[in-house]
């Protein structure tokens, strides 16, 4: 069961709504919760520390507020919006007083003050709209927390790793990890910030051992961080404070992370008192030093960390032991928290990834202009860049952040890093024979910039992800991850079905860099030589190999449940999974700024598109099937521009999206790309060649897919699905009674939805490729408006009957009876247009 600080619940009917808090200060040894009935009682908690961490006193303050609104008569005890909006107002100011360091408290409160103020000047307004909106706007904060919490923990997973083996640490992959203070579950509303980072190095696999801090003078580390380490299973050790730099001697700390309370716009950091000392001993000892905190925590408005307020708490935390005095009668200085130095700090780790290094030779952080950014792109400004609370300001932006020593490359810089690697190098020629180095950019990617570099010896592929989407430039920040997902996938491919996985040479999480093998003419990218009007034989065979080989052996027919779900943490994917899941399920179906169509030939059909309810439906319910079904390991983006191919070889590449998901997505994805081809053709043919084989071929090669795909896949079913979890041998083997029956009734049905699911995404996809922001050359490539005008209005009437009627195409025959009457029936009506 996850730990948690806060129950909150908001009643209804007969009963009130509730505020309970953990009362940390009797954890390890009682568990006793406290009712709060309001900001009275929460200014208490807060302050006595029965509630403690900058992100859950936030949290706590802001829900004491909603239970006393609610239980108080729900807005009914204001005379009107203006006093609703005062009393929120007031209510906030003075809970801001009872711990003055945390930041996120004080933010909290003037979004919610602003909120409140803003609701009551609308239109309309009463006390008890104002009041709902505040309440709804307390509750969202503790989901945004936790989600909050586990992205950071993801970003920062990675960071520790990269910068400890940029050190020489950490070269088995897994870290040991020294923290302080606490900063978990009982610090947030779950999961945590530097020990969410842990938890999260814990779920991929990559943590070898964690030394929690007994953080004195008031032991949140031992009686809480340690609490949450046993709780949670994780391999961990208890030290003094004073031990840190010994054990960091010892050469058994790979990396620090801590949380923090306030974070200067210089990113000069304040936490828990002893922060400061195990940053100054972890560079002595070349450690990187990580802060790990919410973008509620950063506050641009205080240039430096000597401006924090530093809270000083009573002489009795440190004299005094269970009531008794155990130090001599002598003055005490006691302060709750120290400043640590921008410059001794690796990387501030946020939700939003890594907040880049100021440009200027000052060692600090770009917190101001990376918030303003975040602002600029949500188009609010102000306080809103700092986080806030839902309601109160426009949905949180990604600002452009980077891993720490990230640096772009170009076509020169990219030989000196080449040269520099003798793992790279030796593909290429020696490092003194750089000067005659040919390198080019090979611009046909949506997202990332990739080079090839060839030399005497050889040649290599070097790819590095830019942190936004390269198509559009910086106005659509994206995340860097995707290069480490890129690399895993690979290699899992590769495990796999290696004669269809280019060689994976180097993984460089710091730069954003994958190196792999350069697949040399003849080979091409499959989608320009379908455009050219070439044939590929073995194509269809080899792809179904592919998609049987990689999906069957990473889903739980294969797999033990517990190897299956460390796969989908491991492979967890978010920002790109988002991108999907807007660009082919939501996008097209409004008038999205980032849709384009061949205009005005497609207006009309494009206006039917978007006022089509079924289709918008079916989109709905397939992105719900994206998000939710954790099949296996998908490519995600497995189109003909994912192919390299010869006429007897074929490679996939490109798997920066996959994560775990529909195993029908892949299926239906590559499925689209040839049949957009097929009615493509049109677009191409030319007197001299009409391309009729090659329409044939792509049918052919369409079914070929579908039928390999789904008979390779059941082989590997009977072979290997004994050791899977997914259907138990005892249920299904050989040996247990009908089990041979029951294999294959539970193969049949699987099969079915499987290519049910196929289609509907073989239509979604068709339809984006249309109207999305992502066409494909094979459309575009026509040169004639009008002639392309056609070939697509039948394609996307083609995708729209896929996309609703998928339940209705039995099989693969009908799917090609239904592109061939479409193809030759193509000057209909997309589908009835709306009336004028």
């Amino acid at each position: 069961m996850a730990l948690e600080a806060i129950r909150f619940s908001r009643g209804g009917g007969l009963a009130p709504a509730s505020l309970q808090l953990l009362e940390q200060r009797k954890l390890p040894l009682e568990t006793e919760w406290l009712d709060i009935d309001g900001p009275q009682s929460a200014w208490t908690a807060i302050r006595d520390m029965t509630v403690r961490g900058a992100p859950a006193i936030a949290i706590a303050a802001a829900l004491s507020l909603a239970v006393d609104l609610i239980n108080s008569g729900g807005g009914s005890q204001f005379q009107g919006p203006a006093a609703a909006a005062a009393y929120v107002a007031q209510q906030m100011d003075f809970l801001v007083t009872s711990r003055p360091t945390a930041v996120n408290l004080s933010i909290a409160a003037e979004a919610l003050k602003r909120l409140a103020g803003e609701e009551a000047g609308r239109a309309g307004a009463t006390a008890a709209s104002v009041t709902a909106a505040v309440v709804a706007a307390c509750q969202a904060m503790m989901a945004e927390d936790v989600a909050a919490n586990k992205a950071m923990g993801r970003h920062g997973a990675d960071a520790l790793l990269a910068a400890a083996q940029e050190r020489g640490r950490a070269g088995s992959g897994r870290l040991r990890v020294l923290t302080h203070c606490n900063t978990g579950s009982l610090a947030t509303a779950a999961y945590g910030t530097a020990l969410g980072v842990i938890r999260a190095l814990h779920e991929q696999g990559r943590l070898e051992h964690a030394y929690c801090c007994e953080t004195r003078p008031y032991n949140q580390g031992a009686r809480l961080t340690a609490y949450e380490l046993v709780h949670d299973g994780l391999p961990s050790t208890l030290i003094c404070d004073s031990a840190a730099a010994a054990l960091m001697a010892s050469g058994r700390v790979d990396a620090v992370v801590v949380g923090a309370d306030r974070i200067a716009a210089n990113g000069d950091t304040a936490n828990k008192i002893g922060t400061y000392c195990h940053a100054v001993a972890a560079r002595h000892h070349g450690i990187p030093f990580f802060v790990a905190a919410p973008t509620t925590t950063l506050d641009p408005q205080l240039d430096t960390g000597s401006l924090i307020p530093i809270e000083e708490r009573s002489p009795e935390e440190v004299t005094h032991f269970k009531g008794q005095r155990v130090a001599a009668d002598i003055p005490v200085w006691n302060p709750s928290f120290d400043v640590t130095p921008a410059e001794l700090i690796e990387g501030l780790i946020t939700e939003r990834g890594l907040v880049p290094r100021a440009l200027a030779a000052s060692g600090g952080f770009a917190v101001r202009s990376w918030l303003a950014a975040a602002a600029a792109a949500n188009g609010v400004g102000g306080a809103a860049a700092n986080g806030g609370v839902s309601g109160a300001a426009a949905p949180p932006a990604r600002p452009l952040a980077t891993q720490p020593g990230y640096q772009a490359l170009d076509c020169g810089t990219v030989v000196e890093y080449v040269a520099a690697r003798p793992q790279l190098a030796k593909h290429v020629g020696r490092p003194d024979t750089k000067n005659s180095w040919q390198v080019r950019e090979v611009g046909d990617g949506n997202l990332n910039f990739v080079y090839v570099v060839e030399g005497p010896a050889g040649s290599l592929c070097v790819k590095q992800a830019p942190p936004f989407v390269r198509v559009v430039g910086e106005s659509w920040p994206l995340t860097q991850d995707r290069v480490r997902i890129e690399a895993a996938a690979l290699e899992a491919e590769a495990a796999h079905c290696p004669q269809h996985v280019p060689a994976l040479y180097w993984f460089d999480p710091r730069m954003c860099i994958i190196a792999m093998q350069y697949l040399a003419p003849p080979h091409i990218i499959v989608r320009k030589g379908l455009i050219e009007g070439r044939l590929y034989p073995r194509l269809a065979s080899h792809l179904a190999s592919f998609l049987a080989a990689t999906l069957f052996h990473t889903s739980l027919l294969a797999l033990p449940s517990d190897e299956f779900r460390a796969n989908i943490g491991r492979f967890t994917n978010v920002e790109m999974c988002r991108l999907t899941e807007q660009v082919v399920f939501t996008d097209p179906y409004y008038p999205s700024e980032h849709n384009r169509h061949t205009s005005p030939q497609l207006n009309a059909d494009v206006a039917a598109l978007r006022a089509d309810v079924a289709a918008r439906v079916a989109a709905a319910k397939l992105k719900a099937k994206f998000t939710q079904q954790h099949q296996a390991l998908i490519h995600g983006d497995l189109h003909t521009g994912s192919i390299m191919a010869t006429e007897d070889s074929t490679y996939v590449i490109d798997p920066e999206f996959a994560y775990y998901g529909p195993m029908a997505f892949d299926v239906g994805k590559i499925l689209a790309n040839l049949l957009l081809m097929f009615f493509a053709c049109d677009g191409h043919a030319t007197d001299a060649e009409p391309r009729m084989q090659q329409r044939r071929w792509l049918l052919d090669a369409t079914k070929e897919v579908w039928e390999g795909f789904s008979r390779r896949f059941c082989e590997l079913w009977h072979q290997h699905g004994a050791r899977g979890d997914a259907y138990a041998a005892v249920l299904f083997g050989g040996g247990a009674e009908q089990g041979e029956e029951a294999l294959a009734q539970a193969q049949r049905q699987f099969m079915q939805e499987l290519w049910r699911d196929a289609v509907g995404f073989l239509g979604a996809v068709v339809i984006r490729r249309l109207v999305g922001i992502a066409h494909v050359a094979d459309m575009d490539s026509i040169p004639d408006d009008d002639v392309r005008a056609v070939c697509e209005r039948r394609a996307l009437r083609f995708g729209r009957k896929a996309l609703v009627e998928a339940a209705q195409v039995g099989g693969v025959e009908q799917l090609l009876q239904l592109a061939e009457a479409v193809r030759q029936d193509g000057q209909q009506p997309l589908f009835p247009l709306p009336s004028t």
